[in-house]
């Protein structure tokens, strides 16, 4: 069965109420702290995460059947950051295999905020959370400009809140995490 990339049975009314009533999950990728990402302290500098962030945005637009250079050629836009926020909780250190829980806080008309939740390899503790909030302008004028339709539709698989977002890394019952909070 194929979710996400298409219909799964055809008919795309019944394929639209199944993937609705799928659990939503973040988009995850795994890296390892490698030594230019350390600091003299041995911990990873704050600048490094960016890389992390990086990745993960790159990757999940992919996922969602958007690549850069076909999204930016495509609707001849550019999705430059307005606001790029971290918050720390935990040091990583040289060769820790890291997760990047990557998902879609929210969608406006000409905006859109995504989240990063920077987790050790099993998900059990938050290294640092991050949200950047990109705005859609043309390519040649930086002119700000609605979100085209096609790609607030890819993005909607992975729209979800942190909580959500963390429990599903977790492997717990998102309703079940909230109330236990």
């Amino acid at each position: 069965m194929r979710v996400g990339s298409g219909p799964v049975s055809g008919d795309t009314a019944a394929d639209a109420l199944y993937i609705h009533r799928m659990p939503k999950t973040p988009f995850v990728v795994a890296e390892y702290v490698r030594w230019g990402d350390i600091d003299l302290a041995g911990i990873i500098c704050y600048g490094a995460y960016i890389r992390f962030y990086e990745l993960a945005e790159t990757e999940i637009f992919r996922a969602c059947g958007l690549p850069f250079r076909d999204m930016f050629e495509r609707y001849d836009i550019w999705l430059p950051r307005k606001v790029m926020h971290t918050e720390f909780y935990r040091p990583a250190r040289l060769d820790d295999r890291l997760q990047v829980a990557t998902y879609f806080s929210r969608v406006g008309e000409s905006s859109l905020t995504i989240n990063f939740d920077v987790l050790d390899a099993d998900g059990a503790s938050l290294h640092a959370a991050a949200y950047q909030v990109l705005v859609c302008v043309w390519r040649q004028s930086f002119a700000k400009v609605p979100l085209p339709a096609a790609v607030v539709e890819a993005v909607g698989r992975y729209m979800m809140d942190s909580d959500t977002a963390r429990a599903a890394v977790r492997g717990l019952d998102p309703v079940r995490a909230r109330s236990s909070s």
